[in-house]
């Protein structure tokens, strides 16, 4: 980036904006040696003073002199940004690098280097730097933190100009700028065995054939590295190119995470909300089931899930599994309360009955959407939900028995559609929750009479 004055042959209304930018940048010394010299000139001329006239003419002139040098000294002078890391979770620092470099041919005078920051990552960033020699470089660099997920702009950088005498300043900026991503806390879960299906991965692997016999083979053609002995010879003659037949194909084991934003279905606000609970317990299941090897998909009472993911969600245990953490965080990070009423749109999508294991963090639900919610256990494999009751993340219930009467109603209606359903109170680990989920499931299995393997169960 160049740092300078415009040319000497710009336009009139350039020079006339070049000099009201420079007038403008007088700081306050300049303004009061201006001021004194305009009235020690004052005072000359009605006294007849002429040695006073003098003196008031060197005040006036020497801001004036400085603003002018100031305004047409032209540097050359290179800034670059570098988050460390690009995404970071709440309560967390991260660690922003400035680097700055002279490209020109002459040193620099002293630069005041400033980034813009948004309040809540914390005070602005301002550095000094003393003279760049021609060629030279500075870094510096200064930590942000926030509570509240989202994502947040940083910079443009300013370089603040100033004279030795500091008499006037002037402000360039860069033109590119940067974003912090703060992502929702991630907790760890221990892995546990919750029924559901889980094929080809885990404990209950099931594999489907795509062949049942020598006349039922599906081939397709020959690629570079396939063995040879799985060459097909009977459609090789057939198709006239080399083709062989497919192995048994994995089915991964499935994993739908909902995550009910109604606003409606929660009160407060802030870190320590239910809100934000469940929006961070949501990203722990993610990331421990895509660590786990599941195809994981995030939806939301909307119906929507992250862009870009496909109809099985994203799969783990591979090399993407980074990639599709990182783009359900983003999506976590920015996602808000919705205008929704109801869990419709959520129920709709989950079409099948070939869902895998569904987790569901719910807000406060009436009768009518903890019905639809029950009926989502009959699309999938197995079901896990938790409750919040948001009145008591805002304030202690007057009568005990009261605002706890209404959530374990809807827990009841759960349990008996064949959720394992827990309510959540305020402040609780979601793996102490993981866990006691856990051991409800395998009570639940044991009770129906020892079918823990039925149905494909999968360490999660």
């Amino acid at each position: 980036m160049t740092l300078g004055a415009a040319s000497a042959d710009t336009g009139r209304s350039d020079r006339s904006g070049g000099v009201r930018t420079a007038l403008a940048g007088l700081t306050t010394r300049g303004r009061s040696f201006l001021a004194a010299g305009l009235a020690a000139a004052v005072c000359a001329y009605v006294l007849g003073q002429p040695d006073l006239l003098r003196v008031g003419m060197l005040l006036a002139a020497l801001p004036l002199i400085c603003a002018a040098v100031l305004f047409r000294t032209r540097y050359r002078v290179a800034g670059s940004r570098r988050l460390s890391p690009g995404r970071v979770p709440a309560g967390s620092e991260a660690r922003v690098h400035l680097r700055m470099d002279n490209v020109s041919r002459l040193p620099t005078g002293l630069l005041m280097l400033q980034d813009r920051v948004p309040y809540v990552l914390g005070p602005r960033p301002r550095f000094v730097l003393d003279r760049v020699e021609a060629g030279g470089r500075r870094e510096v660099s200064y930590r942000v933190r926030s509570d509240l997920r989202g994502r947040y702009p940083l910079g443009p950088l300013q370089l603040r100009l100033t004279d030795p005498f500091g008499m006037c300043e002037l402000t360039r900026s860069f033109s590119s700028s940067d974003t912090l991503t703060v992502i929702p806390r991630v907790e760890a879960l221990p892995p546990v065995r919750l029924a559901g299906e889980a094929k080809g991965y885990g404990d209950g692997r099931q594999r489907s054939l795509a062949l049942a016999g020598e006349d039922d083979v599906i081939p397709r053609g020959y690629r570079y590295g396939d063995d040879l002995r799985r060459v097909h010879w009977r459609s090789t003659a057939r198709y006239g190119e080399l083709m062989v037949r497919r192995e048994e194909q994995p089915q991964r084991s499935r994993c739908t995470v909902l995550l009910d934003t109604r606003g409606l279905a929660y009160h407060g606000a802030g870190p320590d909300s239910a809100f934000e609970w469940a929006v961070g317990g949501a990203a722990s299941v993610l990331v421990h089931m895509l660590e786990r090897g599941f195809s994981v998909r995030l939806l939301t009472d909307t119906g929507n899930s992250v862009p870009g993911e496909g109809a099985d969600g994203f799969a783990g245990a591979n090399q993407e599994s980074a990639d599709a953490a990182g783009l359900m965080m983003d999506t976590l990070a920015v996602i808000d309360h919705s205008d929704g009423t109801g869990l419709s749109r959520a129920y709709d999508v989950l079409r099948g009955g070939n869902e895998g294991l569904l987790v569901a963090f719910f807000g406060d639900l009436d009768e009518e959407q903890a019905a639809v919610a029950a009926r989502m256990r009959q699309r999938s494999g197995g079901a896990v939900a938790f409750l919040l009751d948001s009145e008591t993340w805002v304030r202690e219930p007057i009568t005990p028995s009261d605002p706890m009467k209404g959530q374990e109603e809807r827990l009841r209606m759960l349990r008996e559609a064949g959720w394992t359903a827990l309510g959540v109170p305020r402040g609780t680990s979601l793996e102490a929750l993981w866990r006691q989920a856990d051991r409800e499931r395998s009570g639940v299995v044991t009770a129906a009479g020892g079918t823990a393997g039925r149905g494909g169960g999968g360490t999660a």
